[in-house]
């Protein structure tokens, strides 16, 4: 600031010394802007660092619950009901589509929050199960229908002057796949629950998950349809030669209990339809695996190829492989290979929601976490499934 401005402004000239003081309140004043806009930047830089960081991991680092967050208060509510059973934050909450999956009948039952209910459904679809191939649907009912259109329209040739005859109308079959109840009985001592550090979610979703994939995998396998799904292998079959619909066809090995070369493995792809190789599959357990990885083709190559990247399926005459423990042995007799597009022939049906019961009683001083889950499953097209029969005939 200048004498003259000073003066202009007090109507007085300043001394010298007021003059310097002056000067410096200015510069002092005029760098603490500028250190506040260098913090606001450095700020700005630290928040865009962070944003970067979190979108780079993913979800490998859990967000934590804010005030901002839609589901902070369901997940306070249901972790403290399972640590207590104090279930009045539940009652309170208000149920809305986003925040949980489905309402359940007042009989007691509360849903899982949303977080424990995905890493179930994301360790039941990465399970070596059928149900990573086949037709997964979600229905509200208690059964699902699948409507099939199984037979061909009639036709034939006509002249110019001739008459068109009346043809045969396609025949349109309904399969029902009636929903049955999958349910787990994990346990928890009473002080592990009332330790705070222990993930509650975590561990339950775990052991739910790891029990319902088991049975499941089971059931669409070999299940008898009672009170479980019915598994395609329960379903009659009858020599490919004399196929009809209700049945799934079979190409023998030529071997009693041996698959006999790679002769019965091509016969096999090619008894399946042209229109359903495409989206095919082999299906086998890892001991019928190991013994199909060795076989050759007449050249010396091998039939069996790894997968190219981590995470690929192994390939056979370049289908992929799914291993499945649920399938037979080799045996006398035995269809331990299937192959078909599963997409077409097996339909999973089940429910979105996921309950959970809260028993202190019972098992004292351990807790039941009693979890239900409603599905079905079954062939819906007799066409799209073959199988091998370790069988002279």
């Amino acid at each position: 600031m200048s004498k003259t401005e000073a003066t202009s402004r007090t109507g007085e000239d300043l001394s010298p010394a007021a003059e310097v003081k002056s000067a410096v309140a200015g510069f002092m004043s005029e760098f603490k802007g500028f250190q506040s806009d260098v913090h606001h930047r450095l700020q700005q830089q630290e928040e865009k660092m962070t944003m970067f960081e979190r979108k780079s991991l993913g979800l490998q680092r859990p967000q934590l619950a804010t005030a901002g967050d839609t589901y902070a208060p369901h997940r306070k509510a249901f972790d403290a009901y399972l640590r207590a059973g104090d279930d009045d934050g539940l009652r309170g909450l208000e149920l809305e589509g986003k925040a949980l999956n489905a309402a359940v009948a007042g009989d007691g039952g509360y849903l899982v929050d949303p977080q424990t209910a995905e890493t179930i459904k994301s360790v039941l679809g990465s399970t070596a199960s059928i149900r990573a191939i086949a037709n997964v649907v979600g229905v509200e009912a208690t059964s699902f229908d699948v409507l099939i259109d199984h037979t061909d329209v009639g036709h034939g040739w006509a002249t110019e002057a001739g008459g068109t005859t009346e043809t045969a109308t396609p025949v349109i079959d309904r399969i029902t796949i009636p929903l049955h109840e999958l349910s787990a009985l994990p346990k928890a001592s009473q002080r592990l629950l009332d330790d705070s550090a222990f993930d509650v979610e975590g561990w339950l979703a775990g052991r739910i998950a790891d029990k319902f994939a088991r049975a499941e995998a089971a059931a669409f396998v070999t299940g008898d349809g009672v009170d479980k799904p019915r598994g395609f292998l329960t379903h009659p079959s009858v020599d490919n030669d004399v196929w009809a619909w209700g049945n799934l066809g079979y190409v023998p090995t030529g071997a009693d209990g041996s698959i006999g070369g790679a002769e019965p493995i091509v016969d096999l792809v090619y008894a399946l339809g042209a229109e359903y190789r495409a989206n095919a599959s082999f299906v086998m357990n890892s001991k019928t695996a190991g013994t199909v990885r060795k076989l050759k083709d007449a050249d010396g190559r091998f039939l069996w190829s790894d997968g190219l990247a981590a995470g690929e399926p192994a390939r056979l005459m370049g289908y992929p492989v799914l291993i499945a423990e649920d399938m037979p042995d080799i045996a006398i007799g035995a269809d331990a290979i299937a192959f078909g597009d599963f997409h077409a022939g097996y339909t999973v049906a089940e429910r979105p929601d996921l309950r959970v019961l809260r028993d202190p009683y019972s098992a004292k001083p351990h807790v039941l976490f009693y979890a239900t889950k409603r599905v079905g499953g079954d062939v819906s097209d007799f066409k799209a499934i073959k199988l091998l029969k370790f069988a002279i005939s």
